[in-house]
C-alpha cells in the first residue's frame, strides 16, 4: 500500500465503505455527544467527569481508590464464530477487549459480568462461550462473578446469539492515567495487535465473504491459515506488559484501538494543546488488513478509522523513556515500535 496523504481526526471519507456495509461512525459520534448532556444529569456524588474515557469512573465511599468500568460487546465477530462453529475464543475476546478499555486509565480489573441472549439455548455453544470467559479472566487476574444467559425466540436470528459484558476495575486515585501529563515531545509507541480483534467485522465480512465469495474453511489468501483462524483470533489483552511498564515509567497516556480505529480512540486522551502525529510505514500492516483495503476498494483514510491496522494499543511516555519502556514490553513478550510522536498544536490525530 503506498499513500502520500495525511489524514486528521474528525475527517469523513466520501463513499464510506463501512457505512455501505451498516455501520456509520460518524452518526454514532453525533449521538454520543448528544447524550453526554443527558448522562450528566444523572450524575451522583461519586462520578468523576462524563463519558468518553474508555472506562467511566466513580470514587469509592471513603477511599482514594477509583473505581472503573466499562461495558463492550463482541459484536459480529460473532457472526463468523457461528459460520465456523467455533465458539470458544469469543468469550476470551470480551474479557480481553474490557480489560484493556479500564487498563487505559491505569486500573487492574476486579470482576466481570456477562450477557448471554440468544433465540434458542445451545448447553454445547453456552459452554463453550463460558469456558472462553473463564479461561481469560483467570488470565487476567479477574473474577467472573456472574451474569445473565436470556433466551428470546424471534429477537435473535436462529443459530446466532449476542455476547455483552461489563467489567470493574480500580486504581489508586493519584496513579489514574486521562492524559493530562502528554507534553509535546512525548513518543507514542505501538503494541501489536493478534489480527481484527473485535472491530470492523461488518466490513471486514461484506469484503472477504460476500465480496470475494471466500469461506471459513478457505485458507485466507497471503498466510498458511484458514480464514477462520485468521478472524478468531483472541482479541489481545494487553494488561501484563502494561503493568511492566507501570511499575517502572511514568506513563502519560494509553489508547486501546477499538472501534473508530487511530483517529477517534487516540484523540480521547489528548490534551488541547497536543497532536498526535502517527507514521504508519513505522510498522508492517498485516496481510488481512491489506486484503481488505485491496479487495474492497476502501480508502487509507477509512481503513486507519474502521480498523487497528497491526497496532492494538498505544502507550504515551517521555523521549527519553521510550527505550526502557521498549525493552520492558519485550521482556513482557510485547515487541512494539515507536510509531509516532506527539507535536504542539490543536488537538487531533493525523497519519503522516
Amino acid at each position: 500500500m503506498k499513500h502520500h496523504s495525511r489524514s486528521k481526526t474528525g475527517l469523513s471519507p466520501s463513499g464510506s465503505a463501512y457505512s455501505a456495509a451498516g455501520v456509520d461512525i460518524d452518526a454514532k459520534m453525533k449521538a454520543l455527544h448528544t447524550v453526554k448532556r443527558m448522562i450528566g444529569r444523572a450524575a451522583t456524588r461519586g462520578t468523576i467527569g462524563n463519558i468518553g474515557l474508555f472506562g467511566g469512573l466513580f470514587r469509592a465511599p471513603g477511599r482514594d481508590a477509583i473505581l472503573v468500568a466499562s461495558t463492550d460487546g463482541v459484536g459480529t465477530k460473532l457472526k463468523v464464530a457461528v459460520m465456523a462453529g467455533r465458539h470458544d475464543t469469543v468469550g476470551q475476546d470480551i474479557v480481553n477487549h474490557c480489560v484493556n478499555d479500564i487498563l487505559v486509565q491505569g486500573a487492574m480489573p476486579l470482576f466481570l459480568l456477562d450477557y448471554f441472549g440468544t433465540s434458542h439455548f445451545d448447553p454445547s455453544v453456552f459452554l463453550q462461550v463460558v469456558s472462553g470467559l473463564c479461561k481469560a479472566c483467570r488470565q487476567n487476574d479477574c473474577a467472573l462473578i456472574g451474569g445473565e444467559t436470556a433466551e428470546m425466540p424471534g429477537l435473535y436470528p436462529p443459530g446466532e446469539y449476542d455476547l455483552v459484558a461489563t467489567i470493574v476495575g480500580w486504581v489508586k486515585e493519584k496513579k489514574l492515567i486521562v492524559g493530562k501529563e502528554i507534553k509535546p515531545g512525548d513518543s507514542i509507541i505501538g503494541l501489536p495487535s493478534s489480527g481484527l480483534h473485535t472491530n470492523g467485522y461488518s466490513l471486514a465480512r461484506h469484503i472477504i465473504f460476500e465480496k470475494s465469495g471466500l469461506h471459513v474453511r478457505d485458507c485466507f489468501p497471503g498466510t498458511k491459515k484458514t480464514v477462520a483462524d485468521v478472524l478468531l483470533a483472541v482479541h489481545r489483552s494487553y494488561l501484563k506488559p502494561i503493568r511492566s511498564v507501570m511499575r517502572t515509567i511514568s506513563i502519560h497516556g494509553m489508547a486501546h484501538i477499538t472501534g473508530g480505529g487511530f483517529p477517534d480512540n487516540i484523540i480521547r486522551v489528548l490534551p488541547h494543546n497536543c497532536a498526535a502525529v502517527i507514521k504508519r510505514a513505522s510498522w508492517n500492516v498485516p496481510q488481512v488488513f491489506r486484503f481488505i483495503q485491496e479487495n474492497g476498494n476502501v480508502s487509507f483514510e477509512e481503513m486507519y478509522r474502521v480498523f487497528n491496522m497491526g497496532i492494538g494499543y498505544v502507550i504515551i511516555v517521555r523521549r527519553q523513556d521510550e527505550s526502557k519502556a521498549l525493552d520492558l514490553l519485550a521482556r513482557a513478550g510485547c515487541r512494539s515500535r515507536i510509531i509516532g510522536i506527539i507535536e504542539r498544536g490543536k488537538r487531533s490525530v493525523e497519519i503522516a
